[in-house]
């Protein structure tokens, strides 16, 4: 804390925790190789056949951080498929692959297997193949920060297991097409762990059954789209208990000793709920229940199945982001993942460069919850002190076709971006109408920034495209230059998009709020150049509601 303020300390922790471009493969800087397009690109392999279900047994020997089982995968074929391509880290061993009673070849390259069928599989055609593998998967360091599994043992010595992939890929402990564009519609997610400890996965519990040699299997469905990297096991000596918001089943898995530390904290859930359905609409999940599962990590957004592991506490493992105290009022993690569903889970990107619109949306969420519990006033506070951590060194969006991410900024910019559209439209009641309609109209939808942007464009009397590109596709903000010349002020803005022409408020002497419409070149502005005795130094920009810089020639 001497070396570091604690801003830039929060920041380093956050960005260190939530910028999961740290679990990505080797590519960083526009140095890809061809490990990097086998992950990321789309081919024939991968596009001429579309999962429809997973089905993944799995066993987990703890104490040789060991699993072995298999997918069985259902899909449709949508065009000629003499060769598949599916991904497993190359660490993993492939046990057979089983089509139709026979074992296939197959061709591993990196991380990648390629299958051959004997006779090409044709369009129209549903198959389901069988994929056995076994090993040691991966074990993350410092979860869930770089991708891994967690083998742990909690405070009373008894295992404590769980996986962490968001970015590293879900290829990394079980065989799939890996690949965010293609979520399977449902899943089924069977795990054996040791007796007396429990497995909880996504969606409801459908059952258990002991099996030989001291294990049982915990058997759960999916009946959702899910994105490959929410698929996740959690082995422990958990005790549930549920609560109800509505008609939404809320249900809850901890370690016994926390029980009662969880039903104290649990409870930001139901008005954490509220707020979000009355302004994002409703539960995207229903029929898969809401879950909060304690983690050996401090937290991820796992689809109807949410890792928790901040301790308890309010703030982001007791410190508030925002350095504004406003953070310290409510618990971090059940707050921003849980945002997730919405934006992340239910709307999700089909390249990993667009990630922002799963964590630009997100952390304008926690804004969202603080306006439903705080007022307006304490919202905008804090996401003004969330973007003092902004870095504009690189653009937002990544590359694409290589399983890159932008730049971690799509946290704190992006949920600045989005209070600055909303300040444009200066219509609260438009501005809600907006957003609930683009979580509706969204929903379980794989979408683009492209798309996002045209949906916001056509909802809008201004034309957003070019704001939308400014943040998004370059470092800088935009910047408002200000000057006088004689008795005029004249203003322009200096962005790398061209035909910038976005509304701004400034703020004059006794607090007067004024409009102003500035485009790339000088400009008169009228409203304040008929102000008598008005100093460029009287004027200044309403920073609580608009994300940009300014600067006075």
């Amino acid at each position: 804390m001497k070396i570091l303020s604690s801003i830039a300390l929060l920041l380093l922790l956050f960005l260190n925790t939530h910028t999961s471009s740290a679990q990505l493969l080797d590519g960083e800087n526009g140095n890809y190789d061809r490990a990097d397009s086998l992950r990321g690109s789309l081919r024939p392999e991968r596009t001429n056949y579309d999962v429809l279900k997973y089905n993944l047994n799995v066993k987990v020997v703890p104490e040789k951080k060991y699993i072995e089982g298999f997918n069985e995968i259902t899909f449709e074929v949508k065009d000629r498929l003499p060769k598949m391509q599916l991904d497993l880290f190359a660490n993993m061993n492939v046990d057979s692959i089983v089509f139709q009673g026979q074992i296939l070849p197959y061709k591993r390259e990196f991380n990648v297997v390629f299958i051959k069928f004997s006779d090409p599989l044709q369009a129209g055609q549903k198959q389901k193949l069988r994929f056995y593998y076994s090993g040691n998967p991966k074990v993350a360091k410092r979860p869930p920060w770089d991708g891994g599994f967690i083998f742990r043992k909690d405070k009373n010595g008894k295992p404590w297991v769980s996986v962490a992939v968001q970015g590293t890929g879900a290829s990394l402990w079980y065989p799939n097409k890996d690949h965010l564009s293609d979520e399977p519609e449902e899943a089924e997610i069977h795990v054996a762990a040791p007796n007396g400890l429990m497995n909880v996965s996504n969606g409801r519990l459908v059952g258990s059954e002991k099996m030989d040699k001291g294990y049982t299997r915990w058997d759960w469905k999916v009946e959702n789209p899910i994105n490959n990297y929410n698929i996740i096991l959690n082995i422990g000596d958990y005790v549930h208990f549920s609560d109800k918001f509505e008609d939404l089943d809320l249900n809850y898995y901890v370690l016994s000793y926390n029980l009662e530390k969880a039903k104290k904290q649990f409870q930001q859930v139901k008005p954490m709920m509220a707020c979000f359905t009355e302004k994002f609409g409703p539960y995207p999940f229903p029929e898969d229940s809401y879950k909060l599962v304690q983690t050996p990590y401090l937290g991820m957004e796992h689809q109807s199945a949410v890792a928790y592991g901040n301790q308890f506490s309010n703030g982001y493992y007791g410190r508030d982001l925002s350095g504004t105290g406003i953070g310290l009022r409510w618990d971090y993690i059940i707050i921003h993942e849980s945002g997730h569903e919405w934006f992340g889970n239910s709307i999700s990107v089909g390249d990993i460069a667009d990630m922002w619109i799963h964590e630009g949306f997100t952390t304008y969420s926690e804004a969202v919850y603080v306006e439903c519990q705080y007022g307006k006033k304490d919202a905008l506070k804090y996401l003004k002190g969330l973007s003092q951590n902004a870095q504009n060194d690189k653009p937002i969006i990544g590359d694409f076709g290589v399983n890159n991410e932008g730049s971690g900024d799509m946290y704190f910019k992006g949920a600045n971006m989005l209070n600055t559209l909303r300040s444009i439209i200066d219509n609260d009641e438009k501005w809600w109408d907006l957003l609930k309609n683009f979580s509706l109209d969204f929903r379980h939808k794989i979408t683009n920034t492209q798309e996002v942007i045209d949906y916001f464009n056509t909802r809008t009397e201004t034309d957003v495209e070019p704001l939308f590109r400014q943040y998004l596709s370059y470092s800088a903000l935009p910047k408002l230059h200000l000057k006088r010349v004689e008795d005029k002020i004249l203003a322009r803005w200096e962005t790398d998009v061209k035909k910038f022409e976005v509304p701004v408020d400034l703020i004059v002497s006794k607090g007067e709020k004024i409009r102003v419409h500035p485009t790339n070149e000088w400009k008169a502005l009228s409203k304040l150049s008929n102000k008598p005795g008005l100093k460029l130094s009287d004027v200044k920009l309403d920073r609580l509601h608009f994300y940009v810089q300014i600067e006075k020639d």
